[in-house]
């Protein structure tokens, strides 16, 4: 599963790491970014965050 954030649309809201932590974060910018996205089948939450970002910064494919 490819995860991928569009920084150019990523605000920085951290709705993706409260819904999904063991998968997403926040990095010293202030922006989502993955951190394990192999865990993302086993989580089980990588598309609930995605769902949840208001900016559709996030796509999984």
């Amino acid at each position: 599963m490819k995860i991928t954030i569009d920084l150019e649309l990523c605000t920085g809201c951290g709705t993706c790491e409260a819904v999904c932590p063991e998968v997403f974060e926040l990095d010293d910018e202030g922006f989502a970014r993955v951190i394990a996205e192999a865990d993302c089948a086993e989580a089980g939450c990588c598309e609930e965050a995605a769902d949840s970002c208001p900016e559709e910064a996030i796509t999984i494919g």
